[in-house]
Formats: structure tokens, C-alpha cells, sequence
């Protein structure tokens, strides 16, 4: 006799995640912070360092941020410049503008308290719905489905889902269809069994197949192509850019700019930006000093590919206080700041390079 259709479906989808349960009890990742905490305010920030970030570098800015902000209030009070300090360095700093942010909202219109649903937690800045369903499920054991890249390539060798994720239609179709693997019991060893499954066995290029839990029932592995998963062809099209960067040294001094709001490195404390050479030299014409071209920078962004050429320009000791004066007025708007102090302030990865580096000689 042949067995029901639906009868089928529903025993491959308990098989599917009980057979993930049980391999994340014994083999998941059980050693991290994070791992097991009911505290929202943790696994929020856990989820919000994760993402486009590897465990390995998360572990010491989760460390150090909980020693700083211990909790929701103490993050919401704080000024965005002491966030973005301790965020320097992890990149994709729209994340910790967002974080501070949703501290401020969840003290303000929710008395200090996360909310317990998925559907609440997703209406707060910089929470999407899978951050969202993943401290809904670890924190209140709400039932819902997680959708991050690593579980995208998950569920897609798993079900064989080829249809291009590129399109929204077919994102759709594949969060139905991780909802409905979704077990009656056991929602956060499921949870993060499919966290730890895709960051480690099932990685992007040469998946370990051979010592995965869902090895048996895998279509992707069946077919042997499951580096063909997940599928999305649209392409994200790189663009080029190329600034001149100002090191103005006086003394153990540097001339630092605190960028715009929105845009890239948002908020951030940099060095003066000028399109080229051009631009600097009509503004220190009758600087006193020599600026020096250093090494081009080059730095890799989302959406671009950005060549920064810094200018070293040490100001000499004896200056008189009009030539100070001369100088500063010219200059974007920004302060003088030590060395030592500018890398305990929010610096973009590269600036932060170059300022501990210090002046070549």
C-alpha cells in the first residue's frame, strides 16, 4: 500500500528535526556565551554581532561590550560614541547604531522589557524576522522559524529547494516551508541546530557531508551537488571609489572629523576625506610642513571597492599660533585629539590600522 501524502511529509519533517535535536545536544556548539541564555538582552546582542561576522572575532567584542553595557538601560543611556567604540573594528557599523537605538526604544516603549513575540520584537530597529524568531524561540520557546544565510543553505540542500532566492516569491515559499519543519517540542535545541549545522558541517564550499546528522535524507547530497545550494543568481554589482585621506600630525596630536549620520562610517570619527590631490593642495597651499603620499589603502565594502591614500602631513613644533590658526580654519570641522585617546574613539578598521601603526619614518 502506498502511504498517504501528507502522512509521508509529516514523518520526514518530525525525522528532520529530531534527528537535528538530537545531533545539537551532542555535538552543538554548547561552549559559547551565548549559548543557553533565556536573557533577550544577550542573545539579542549575540544575534545582532553575528551577523556577516565570524564567531571567532565576536567572542571578544561580546565580552568586552557586556562589560561596558551589562544591560538594556545601561546601553540606552549611553552616548552613540562610546557604542561605536567599542564597536570599531567589527564592521557594518549601521548595526550598532541600530543596537543603540533599540535599547532607547525597548527602555522607552517598553519599560525596560523585551517583548515576548516574534512579530513584536521584528517591529524594532535593526531586528529582522529571523533575529527576530531566534530570541523569540531561545528566550520565550515561541515556535517560529529562523531564516539566516546559514540556515538558508540548511534547508536548501536538505529539501533539494532550487528555486532562485533572488526572488521574493521563492524567499516566501522557502519560509513556509521552515515553518512547517518546525517540531512540537525542543524549539531551541532545533533552533540552534540548524545555527550550528550551517557554521560548521554544512559551510559554503567542500560541506563535511560525510559526518553530517541529516546526511541521510539530504537531496542536495543525493545529487550530488550540494555546493549547487542555496540558489539566488542576482549579483550585488561592486563599484570603484578612490579619496585622499589627511593625517595632520601636531605633535602627539591628529586632526579627526566626525562623519555624517547616514552614509558610510556613519558617526564615526575619521580622518579629513578629499576627492584627490588637487583638492588638498588648494586648501594648504601656505601650510607650513610637507604632506608625504603614503601606501594606498585598500578597503572592501558591501556595495564597493574603496582605494584611500593617505597624506601625512606633520605639522613642525615651532609653529606661531596665527600659522595654528591659518591651518584649523581650512580644515573640515573636527578637533585635535591624542593618539593614544583617538583609538579609544568609534575609528573605521583602516583609520584604526593606520593611527597604531603610527607615522612611518
Amino acid at each position: 500500500m502506498t502511504a498517504h501524502p501528507s502522512k509521508t511529509r509529516s514523518d520526514s519533517t518530525a525525522t528532520l528535526a529530531a534527528t537535528l535535536i538530537a545531533w545539537q545536544r551532542q555535538h552543538g556548539r554548547h561552549g559559547l556565551p551565548w549559548v543557553g541564555s533565556r536573557d533577550p538582552y544577550r542573545v539579542w546582542l549575540s544575534e545582532i554581532m553575528l551577523q556577516q561576522t565570524q564567531v571567532s572575532t565576536v567572542l571578544g567584542y561580546y565580552a568586552r561590550f557586556l562589560a561596558r553595557f551589562p544591560d538594556v538601560a545601561t546601553l540606552a543611556q549611553a552616548h552613540q560614541d562610546d557604542v561605536l567604540a567599542l564597536w570599531s573594528g567589527l564592521g557594518y557599523y549601521s548595526r550598532a547604531r541600530n543596537l543603540h537605538r533599540c535599547a532607547q526604544v525597548v527602555m522607552l516603549q517598553h519599560g525596560g522589557r523585551f517583548p515576548a513575540s516574534s512579530a513584536a520584537l521584528a517591529d524594532l530597529p535593526g531586528i529582522g524576522r529571523s533575529t527576530a524568531a531566534a530570541i523569540a524561540a531561545f528566550c520565550f520557546g515561541e515556535r517560529c522559524a529562523i531564516l539566516d544565510g546559514n540556515v538558508k543553505r540548511v534547508l536548501t540542500r536538505a529539501l533539494g529547494f532550487g528555486d532562485d532566492l533572488a526572488e521574493t516569491r521563492h524567499e516566501r515559499a522557502l519560509w513556509l516551508r521552515a515553518e512547517a519543519l518546525l517540531p512540537e517540542q525542543g524549539i531551541e535545541a532545533y533552533t540552534q541546530g540548524l545555527m550550528d549545522l550551517g557554521a560548521s558541517l554544512c559551510s559554503r564550499r567542500r560541506p563535511a557531508c560525510d559526518a553530517c546528522p541529516l546526511a541521510g535524507q539530504c537531496v542536495a547530497l543525493a545529487e550530488g551537488r550540494p555546493e549547487a545550494y542555496p540558489v539566488k543568481t542576482r549579483k550585488l554589482k561592486r563599484g570603484r571609489r578612490a579619496h585622499l585621506l589627511l593625517w595632520l600630525d601636531d605633535a602627539d596630536r591628529v586632526w579627526l572629523v566626525q562623519r555624517p549620520q547616514t552614509g558610510v562610517w556613519a558617526g564615526l570619527w575619521s580622518l579629513p576625506e578629499f576627492d584627490g590631490e588637487d583638492a588638498l593642495w588648494a586648501l594648504a597651499t601656505h601650510w607650513p610642513g610637507d604632506g608625504r603620499m603614503l601606501p594606498t589603502v585598500q578597503h572592501a565594502l558591501t556595495h564597493f571597492d574603496w582605494a584611500l591614500q593617505p597624506c601625512h602631513w606633520p605639522l613642525p613644533g615651532a609653529m606661531s599660533a596665527a600659522s595654528r590658526d591659518a591651518v584649523e580654519s581650512a580644515l573640515p570641522i573636527g578637533r585635535w585629539v591624542a593618539r593614544t585617546d583617538a583609538l579609544a574613539l568609534g575609528l573605521p578598521a583602516p583609520i584604526r590600522r593606520l593611527l597604531e601603526a603610527g607615522a612611518p619614518a
